[in-house]
């Protein structure tokens, strides 16, 4: 697993590196100080994975995660921030990141969350999964259209992170034809982004809260 490091203090990237790295099978390949470097850095090396800052100069974390989630499509993406409100949660995963890591958990949670990502899985930590739930609950189920089984699959999908090209890989699929599974599943369930299709996905117990 190739990461990418960036936030601003130093200090930081230097403690995140060393615990990256005495893990087997993670290198760190670079490292950014802010979000537009980590934006050109992503794309100059290529890593597997982005662990990005949720407040840097220039270019902030979520805003970050959305321009390399677009320009580098095959990095995912792990959000870490001192912030533990909900509604920072719902951004990181709004804007495509993978998982949400508290700071303060990092040495604790930071390591399961890269292994989560490396099996192609989201990471949500109990806290996380719960603040989910809670918003499922009070924004209640809307009408929802009945979805054939091939746009359940891609809504799963979707809902793990993956983008358009690599749902088609796995399902063996023209990437236009995919997003158009993506397309008419959101329109039937009358949602814009990613975050709704987790909460739905939670709903109909196609991935794990």
């Amino acid at each position: 697993m190739r990461v990418l490091i960036a936030d601003d203090h130093g200090i930081v990237r230097s403690g995140l590196r060393k615990l990256l790295e005495s893990e087997d099978g993670i290198e760190v390949v670079a490292e950014a100080g802010d979000g537009v470097e980590a934006c050109d850095r992503a794309i100059e090396f290529h890593p597997d994975l982005a662990i990005l800052d949720v407040k840097m100069p220039r270019m902030g974390g979520l805003e970050a995660t959305k321009t390399i989630r677009d320009t580098a499509p095959g990095v995912s993406v792990l959000v870490l921030s001192m912030h533990e409100e909900d509604r920072y949660l719902f951004e990181a995963l709004k804007a495509g990141a993978s998982g949400y890591v508290l700071k303060r958990a990092a040495d604790r949670e930071l390591i399961d969350a890269i292994r989560a990502v490396e099996r192609g899985e989201p990471f949500l930590t109990p806290e996380a999964q719960q603040a989910l739930i809670r918003d499922v609950r009070d924004g209640g189920e809307g009408r929802e259209e009945e979805l054939t089984p091939r746009e359940e699959e891609v809504v799963k999908l979707v809902a793990e992170a993956h983008t358009n090209k690599e749902i088609a890989e796995i399902l063996g699929l023209a990437e236009k034809t995919a997003e158009n599974h993506r397309s008419n599943a959101m329109r039937k369930l009358g949602m814009r982004d990613r975050v709704e299709l987790v909460r739905y996905a939670i709903r109909r117990g196609l991935i794990d809260p």
